[in-house]
């Protein structure tokens, strides 16, 4: 499926297979997975030239390029989507890119990815629920870790429940030992997140949420957010002191109203984070065989049917992630 600009934006077609050059692996996809930064690309972008979207996938290496052992020819793998981060942990590089963007992604057949960020596929996971793993997955664990640095029995808030980065929040917090806790304009949602082990969870559509998480819980140590916007001014009022805020989205837009006072008298820390290192996939990858952590799925797409695919997306109904057989 190839994204060429705003004014023409999905087209799917026939294209040649890639060649795997030095060092790099042909995959032949399986599946693939969409994620809300595809919707971004197309509503905001005008590419340079066509590119094939698809930051997650999994499937079998076919072939590999000079340098690789054909080893690997066979293996189940899965793809790191966080390309050239670069040597410093604390902040992507200024080459960063995310794949699917300006590198041809895994809305295909087959891809050609360096043997750099192809990783072997958890062997407690099924090829289907590895390539809901990636974009998500690593973008919930270095949050929860090496920002937040979440510890066990503190008190965590994931706002937006529902989405596949709120569901490994809940999933990693919960087996880090964390007492979590969600938010949703969706009961339906928020009583699913409780099946999945949140001890409570709030409707931030009624007027009165802010009092019960006071009387409830009383406030977070931790708070993860995903949508800004100026309802994050909230989530200040339901912060402990010295609590740890982490933002890694903006689907409500701009944030306009923060108080200062709020802030410095809390001592809170607001950070920002986005993907991470690849250091922190495999550290990720560990986290998820080490406990057994398996993605929870929504629905299943052709390739053929993305369109749909995406305007499923777009109706904010979905519970885990969404998936596309890249066979169909």
């Amino acid at each position: 499926m190839l994204f060429k600009s705003k004014l023409e934006p999905l087209v799917v077609s026939e294209v040649e297979n890639p060649v795997p050059q030095r060092e790099e692996m042909l995959i032949k996809l399986e599946y693939a997975a969409l994620n809300h930064l595809e919707i971004w690309i197309i509503q905001e972008q005008v590419m340079e030239k066509p590119v094939i979207l698809g930051a997650d996938g999994s499937g079998t290496v076919v072939a590999v390029g000079e340098g690789l052992s054909r080893e690997w020819i066979g293996k189940e793998v899965i793809v790191n989507p966080a390309l050239y981060w670069g040597d410093n942990e604390n902040i992507q590089s200024d080459k960063f890119e995310i794949l699917g963007n300006r590198t041809n992604g895994t809305f295909a057949g087959y891809i050609s990815v360096h043997r750099d960020y192809v990783y072997a596929k958890p062997k407690h996971l099924s090829l289907k629920e590895a390539a809901a793993l990636p974009l998500a997955a690593l973008t919930a664990y270095r949050a929860l870790f090496t920002k937040a640095k979440l510890s066990a029995n503190e008190k965590i808030l994931v706002t937006g429940i529902g989405g596949g980065a709120a569901l490994y929040l809940l999933q990693i917090a919960k087996a880090a030992g964390a007492d979590v806790y969600v938010s949703s304009s969706s009961q339906e949602k928020i009583d699913k997140a409780i099946v999945l082990g949140a001890t409570k969870g709030f409707n931030y559509r009624n007027e009165n949420w802010l009092d019960d998480v006071k009387k409830s819980v009383g406030g977070f140590d931790v708070i993860v957010d995903s949508a800004g916007g100026n309802g994050f001014s909230q989530l200040t009022e339901i912060a402990n002191p010295r609590a740890r805020l982490v933002l890694f989205g903006r689907t409500a837009g701009n944030i306009n109203n923060l108080q200062p006072r709020m802030i410095f008298n809390k001592q809170l820390v607001i950070m920002g984070t986005i993907m991470g290192s690849q250091k922190e996939f495999g550290q990720m990858i560990s986290f998820f065989e080490e406990h057994r952590i398996h993605p929870v799925l929504d629905k299943e797409f052709p390739l053929s049917g993305i369109a749909d695919a995406f305007e499923y997306m777009s109706k904010g109904k979905h519970f885990g992630k969404i998936l596309i057989n890249t066979n169909k």
